[in-house]
């Protein structure tokens, strides 16, 4: 995504953010690995080392059997380029960490205080390698160019060869996506609606196929089905939500014709930003995966979450018309179904909540909220289970929330900092532990002072107004 220019971009050295980054490794060692049964949209995810899953401008490609995710790693001080992580999975749900595909580089292009996004991985059917394509580009926006990288193995690591090359010259654009046809061929799509065809090894241009047909439009990706092909791209609003649109097409080559919203309108693609579509090919169906970023700048390591919801594919139509906070996918068979659950119910209300600080308790027709922005002010409860969800009511004047989970002896087991902001104010789920051997535990919630704000080269500002955190409910499992 384009970023306009921040003006609050305040970056450290990078002796500082290794040392921040390091201290927030130190928290993660403490944590319980991640164990999930469903894909859960809006909440952050956890490895199988219990730290935080960063991976964001995504693609996921199926390689002998197993899903391997590729995305930007982050850390909570700036948008400077961190590397690219790569993560394994055999059912979409938990997820190993394997390595850093591509780490910062001593120096150069993708080195020190430079900007590297949406990492895209494909093979090469010609020559059996894998290659990775990103935008990269300087702190300010003003060096963007496609760039490549490759490696003999799908986990790498992969060496950075520059600047992916069109008639002897880069491809000056930022946002990216990639797109590989049924016959092999490959594609890289760019903001605006460009679609550039890749020679047979993958590392050069040898056509553009498709031109500038709108303004914005960032964030592309693309599926086919049945012959015909669905374009999908965002609208420029920095790291803000918005209306995701799509276009659709018997031919890569166009012509074009605008269909519309893939979300309802004003949900803001549930709020997030489309990264990648992912087929899920089975023996009975196909389902398809929207995959959606929740950006939550400046705290994009450890706060930005995703939005992975299944795409309706009709004709001409493109939907998500409902969101489902859980659901799950047999990969074997590509059939998708609800989560039907059965959890314990704690109100914001129930006594069994302990609150400390000065908190209100709103109740506006048949929901009810408590909410509070008062320094260090903070709830907890204590249960008996094996999983507990949070919900909240997240809108335009919350903030960052510390989430701390401990088991009866006071020992922490999990740490973590959530986002409660949203453009468009709904009752969600914000946090969801894996899943735990069933015992006592306590679960702490607590005030930052802290929120997601920023603001662009026109000192426009974006975010959150206010430092809120909201309880509306919470969901015991036995």
């Amino acid at each position: 995504m384009y970023r306009n220019n921040y003006s609050i971009f305040k970056f450290l050295s990078k002796e500082i953010i290794g040392i921040f980054l390091l201290m927030n490794i130190t928290i993660a060692i403490a944590q319980v690995p991640g164990k999930a049964d469903a894909i859960y949209s809006g909440i952050p995810w956890f490895d199988q080392n219990g730290n935080i899953v960063s991976a964001h401008g995504a693609n996921i490609i199926k390689d002998n059997g197993k899903f391997y995710l590729f995305g930007e790693a982050h850390s909570d001080k700036g948008n400077a380029f961190e590397g690219f992580n790569c993560y394994s999975s055999k059912d979409l749900y938990n997820w190993k960490f394997e390595r850093v595909a591509l780490p910062v580089q001593k120096s150069g292009k993708l080195g020190p205080n430079r900007v590297g996004e949406r990492c895209k991985v494909m093979k090469c059917p010609k020559t059996g390698e894998y290659v990775m394509y990103m935008h990269v580009d300087t702190l300010t926006y003003k060096d963007q160019f496609v760039g490549y990288a490759t490696s003999k193995t799908v986990t790498g690591p992969y060496e950075f060869k520059g600047a992916l090359l069109y008639d002897g010259k880069p491809i000056k654009k930022w946002d990216i996506g990639t797109f590989q046809d049924e016959d092999g061929s490959g594609y890289i799509l760019i903001h605006g609606g460009e679609i550039y065809k890749l020679g047979d090894n993958y590392k050069s241009v040898v056509e553009q196929v498709n031109k500038n047909m709108t303004s914005g439009f960032e964030a592309p990706t693309m599926i086919k089905k049945d012959g015909l092909y669905y374009l999908i791209g965002s609208n420029l609003t920095s790291w803000e939500r918005n209306d995701n649109y799509y276009y659709t097409s018997n031919s890569v080559k166009g012509p074009w014709e605008s269909r519309g919203l893939i979300a309802p309108e004003g949900s803001l693609t549930w709020n997030s930003q489309a990264t990648f579509v992912l087929p899920i090919q089975g023996t009975k169906e196909t389902t398809y995966m929207f995959m959606g970023d929740r950006w939550s700048f400046p705290k994009q390591a450890s706060s930005a979450t995703y939005v992975w919801q299944p795409l309706s594919v009709s004709g001409t139509k493109l939907s998500m018309s409902t969101y489902k906070d859980a659901w799950k996918i047999n990969v074997s068979t590509g059939v998708a179904a609800t989560v039907n659950g059965t959890d314990k119910i704690i109100e914001n209300t129930d006594s069994q909540i302990k609150y400390s600080g000065n908190w209100k308790h709103l109740i506006d027709g048949n929901t009810s909220e408590s909410k509070c922005d008062e320094k260090e002010a903070s709830f907890s409860v204590e249960f008996s289970g094996s999983e507990i969800a949070l919900f909240s009511y997240v809108g335009t004047e919350n903030g960052y929330a510390k989430v701390v989970l401990s088991d009866k002896k006071g020992k922490v087991l999990l740490s973590s900092v959530i986002d409660m902001y949203s453009k468009s104010p709904l009752s969600t789920p914000v946090f969801r532990s894996p899943i735990l051997k069933k015992d006592s535990y306590k679960l702490t919630v607590s005030t930052t002072g802290e929120k997601s704000n920023w603001s662009d080269k026109r000192k426009t500002d974006y975010g959150s107004t206010g430092y809120f955190i909201s309880l509306d409910k919470l969901l015991i499992k036995d």
